[in-house]
């Protein structure tokens, strides 16, 4: 692994990464993080009786679409063809449920802030849509899971 830091120039000024002689591989990055609430909170949530509607589904399409918005909402990102991305729930714990992004792409850079910006945006629209009847929320361990590439 180089120590050399490849978002900034010899000047020490900030700069997208010149991705142009790399090849396409496909790439995947799998993404999780935590939304913590009340266990009565979670029910309601899993069950879609919230005052907001059906919090699960509005949380799934939020995530997708900030995967696809990565490049205007971090600065240095490329804008990316993603060829996939999938955001899904599991309730981990009686007050904490799971939120797992998986982005998919074939080109020649990863996708991992993308699958991260998913289950952010992901993780805020469950707030949003749980805040109202839970005081306590918490959003906890956002972090990159996996990451592969292969030729094709």
């Amino acid at each position: 692994m180089s120590d050399e830091l490849t978002h900034i120039d010899e000047q020490g000024r900030a700069r997208m990464v010149d991705v142009g002689e790399k090849p396409p591989m496909r790439r995947t990055a799998i993404a999780e993080g935590y939304f913590c609430a009340a266990p009565e909170t979670l029910d309601r949530l899993m069950a879609g009786d919230l005052p907001k509607g059906e919090a699960l589904s509005v949380a799934r399409i939020a995530g997708i679409q900030a995967a696809k918005r990565c490049d205007a909402l971090i600065p240095l990102c490329h804008t990316l063809p993603l060829d996939c991305v999938s955001v899904d729930f599991d309730r981990a714990e009686p007050e904490r449920l799971r939120v797992e992004a998986t982005a998919t792409i074939t080109a020649k850079t990863g996708v991992e802030m993308e699958a991260l910006t998913a289950v952010s945006i992901a993780a805020l629209t469950l707030y949003d849509m749980t805040k109202a009847i839970d005081r306590k929320l918490r959003i906890e361990g956002i972090r990159l899971v996996k990451k592969e590439k292969q030729d094709v």
